[in-house]
């Protein structure tokens, strides 16, 4: 079988409290590991999108919408749905390392990182499909 759930996937998360959110893979672990022994991957996502902004808007105002509320999270492959997208994430794998899930301040310092990198990108107007809410 062809392995296609690679770093850089944009994925929609199925099952669990983020549901229905986008993600993009940040690593991947086809055979498993020892303390998971199924195949998962680390991803990063959006838990709140941002908000829909107009030429109208003051400059304040299109900053206080424009924010991202991210979440890292280890997922079963079994809970991803891969789509046609991809994103460069050097940024983002930088910031998420194995330590990450060990301490919650770690993990809040990685989801700093994570906001102000995708931040940067919604702002640039880059990978507009991916900063857009499922309607469903």
């Amino acid at each position: 079988m062809a392995k296609f759930l690679r770093g850089g996937k944009v994925v929609i998360i199925l099952q669990g409290r983020y549901a229905g959110k986008k993600a993009v893979i940040v690593k991947h672990f086809d055979e498993g590991t020892k303390e998971r022994p199924y195949p998962h991957a680390v991803v990063a996502g959006i838990e709140r999108y941002p908000l829909k902004v107009t030429k109208a808007m003051t400059q304040k105002k299109v900053a206080a919408r424009s924010h991202v509320k991210p979440f890292i999270k280890v997922v079963n492959y079994a809970h991803l749905m891969p789509t046609r997208y991809s994103l460069e994430l050097e940024e983002i794998k930088s910031a998420v390392t194995a330590e990450t899930f060990q301490e919650p301040t770690q993990r809040a310092v990685a989801k700093k990182a994570i906001r102000a990198s995708l931040e940067k990108r919604y702002v640039a107007g880059k990978n507009k499909w991916f900063f857009t809410k499922l309607r469903f």
